[in-house]
């Protein structure tokens, strides 16, 4: 009976773990295009194309990006209920929240940027977005590094 008990839980673990690598995914491909959006929507000039992108950018926010973010944390959350003394303890784990948690702030400063444009209020050039665009991509090999070679 332990036995039947200790395969359940490693097993609602690892579905735990894929579905997170899922959102997390999701969610990189959100914050990696939305940026992307930005520089396009700040090159645009006609009134047509500025709220196209305007449509474009709220729904991969809400509909892709946000949820993606939501299910990510939650997931996560519940990798750590299940063996807090072994996350906790662990030094590249820690790292690994830090960087969460700047993906995070970068999450609601796209949402920021967002509005600027939502409100045709945008004063950043298409240089500034195609720089902010390169954020996430340090913030996930930093991520990737810490879970899969834990060097601290």
């Amino acid at each position: 009976m332990a036995g039947l008990l200790k395969h359940i839980l490693v097993d609602g673990y690892l579905w735990i773990k894929a579905f997170h690598v899922i959102a997390v995914v999701c969610w990189f491909a959100a914050l990696f295009y939305l940026p992307r959006l930005f520089v396009y929507h700040a090159m645009t000039e006609d009134q047509a194309g500025r709220e196209r992108f305007k449509i474009m950018e709220r729904k991969l926010y809400r509909g892709i990006g946000t949820p993606s973010m939501i299910v990510s944390v939650v997931l996560g959350v519940g990798m750590l209920v299940t063996s807090p003394d072994y996350f906790l303890s662990a030094g590249w784990f820690h790292l690994k929240m830090l960087l969460v948690a700047l993906l995070i702030a970068y999450h609601f400063c796209c949402f920021y940027f967002l509005k600027q444009f939502q409100a045709d209020r945008n004063t950043r050039s298409h240089v500034f977005y195609r720089w902010f665009n390169e954020a996430p991509v340090l913030i996930l090999i930093g991520a990737v590094i810490m879970v899969v070679v834990k060097p601290l």
